[in-house]
């Protein structure tokens, strides 16, 4: 728990700590300009950059038109429309006063994997409320204060209402359904959110004790409906089997390598040779095949029965592996190599002149070529890492794939959050000075206009909504909040709407 209030108070410090700035700024231009002009000046653009952020908060936030310059041409420039929140930061100019915003975001989202509009939104909401407060002359330090004692007291209430259901697996795996469900941010989703929330969270169980997101691999191919999407075992390398080679592996013993086979110096530095006879020629190439024999010779020496190379492999080459009963697969990126190593507990050689008793070997029960629409995979099944799994998405454009895929991704990193620390919420005093009293008031109408500007979004009457939803919680009913679908309060817990107790 002390844990939590440090991530959120590092989030309110984020915001408080302008209010320095603000003070140092008012004591140095004292002299030219009035306080209120430099407060506004200070605070005008990241309040206005905030705004941006309002109208795609909640499930019913619109989409955006961007616009961005892709390069210094004149005409170089896209449009695309998304209401994807991490697409939207990324193609967003920062400055000094946006920076501040921005950073706050980046932090939500690397602690906890979501939550992006929303801080923005309420660190906007704070300064709005931190303007006001110094224009009625009120201390930045009883500011700071203020804000502190509700945060605190905000925790003390959400400690209160949280519930853990990790000790009955049937109600833990309800819980992070529904998580999944009200994560959900990308439009292109709604439609589908039942099939897209179940199979984030089969991923997530599949992983068991060991939560690293890495073992969640993400295949995006286009064609088919979004609908066709599934969640498979193993990991895919995109990539197929060498020529006249096995395409069905059992108990493979795997040698991984980053190492140039190309033997061809010549072409390798861009020089030439000349000769004059075909004899000269035919006595090159007898002499790059010996070199080529020479390397298989030390691949054997590991025996091993499958061969993974990054760099390309020649025909001939292939032709040796082949009639040593060795399986080869060559042209696969780096970042494919290493997190197939990672997975398969092995080692990746630079050089064949390393000892196999100082090599850990790639293990595999099963590595079989497999098509995916019209592309070829080769798939490891029954890996040291059991836990391995590929979430495979169709989608008819890469930009919409791109866009599911950050969707899941998001999901993933809260669910994570889950398994670890397991209590939920549902999502839907006055002991201070007259000073500090506005100060705390200023802190929970930053917070209730998270919900009303949600509500505003959906195109209800926001007011009447806020009205009810307050008189609610006012008498006692914690667990209410707003059913966006129909556009009236409603008890979250029969509707399924909850969110990580961490998260919060």
């Amino acid at each position: 728990m002390s844990s939590l209030r440090s991530n959120v108070h590092s989030l309110v410090k984020e915001i408080i700590d302008n209010e320095e700035y603000i003070e140092q700024t008012i004591k140095k231009l004292s002299n030219d300009t009035s306080s209120k002009d430099i407060n506004y000046s200070i605070f005008a653009k990241a309040i206005a950059a905030g705004d941006l952020f309002k109208n795609i908060l909640g499930p019913k936030g619109m989409d955006k038109i961007l616009q961005y310059k892709m390069s210094d041409e004149p005409d170089a420039s896209q449009l695309f429309i998304t209401n994807d929140r991490a697409i939207i930061l990324s193609k967003i100019d920062d400055d000094n006063q946006m920076a501040k915003v921005l950073d706050i975001s980046k932090l939500q989202y690397d602690k906890f994997g979501d939550g992006r509009t929303s801080v923005i939104v309420l660190a906007i909401e704070l300064l709005r409320q931190m303007e006001i407060l110094l224009a009625k002359k009120i201390h930045p330090q009883t500011i700071i204060t203020g804000w502190q004692k509700a945060t605190n007291e905000a925790l003390t209430v959400l400690e209160g209402i949280a519930k853990n259901n990790s000790s009955n697996l049937v109600h833990f795996k309800t819980d992070l359904i529904n998580i999944s469900r009200t994560t959900f941010t990308s439009n292109i989703l709604q439609g589908k959110k039942e099939h897209f929330s179940k199979l984030r969270v089969y991923a997530i169980l599949k992983l068991h004790d060991e939560i690293d997101l890495k073992l969640i691999q993400i295949i995006k191919h286009l064609g088919h409906n979004l609908s066709d999407s599934y969640l498979g075992e193993g990991f895919l390398l995109t990539n197929c089997i060498g020529i006249n080679m096995p395409k069905c592996i059992e108990n493979a013993r795997i040698l991984i390598a980053n190492i140039p086979l190309n033997t061809d110096k010549i072409k390798e530095t861009g020089s030439s040779i000349c000769v004059d006879s075909s004899t000269k020629v035919t006595e090159l190439e007898l002499s790059e095949k010996e070199k080529m024999k020479d390397i298989v010779e030390k691949i054997l020496q590991y025996n091993c029965n499958v061969f993974i190379n990054r760099e390309s492999i020649y025909n001939y080459f292939e032709q040796l592996l082949v009639e040593k009963g060795i399986t080869a697969i060559q042209y696969t990126d780096f970042p494919s190599i290493q997190r197939l190593a990672q997975i398969l507990s092995g080692d990746i050689l630079s050089t064949f002149n390393i000892s196999s008793d100082n090599i850990h070997f790639g293990k595999c029960n099963l590595i079989e070529e497999i098509l995916i629409g019209e592309d070829k995979f080769v798939k490891f099944s029954g890996v040291a890492k059991g836990e391995i799994c590929t979430i495979v998405l169709f989608g008819n454009t890469q930009e919409i794939l791109d866009e599911v895929e950050q969707s899941i991704h998001d999901v993933l990193c809260v669910l994570s959050k889950i398994i670890k620390e397991p209590r939920i919420c549902y999502g839907g005093a006055k002991k201070a000075s007259e000073d500090e009293s506005l100060v705390i008031e200023s802190f929970a109408s930053a917070l209730q206009q998270l919900p009303t500007i949600i509500a505003q979004n959906t195109g209800y009457y926001s007011i009447e909504l806020i009205t009810n939803l307050c008189d609610a919680h006012i008498s006692g009913k914690s667990t209410f909040g707003l059913d966006i679908e129909k556009g009236i309060i409603a008890d979250m817990v029969q509707l399924g709407i909850f969110e990580s107790f961490d998260l919060k």
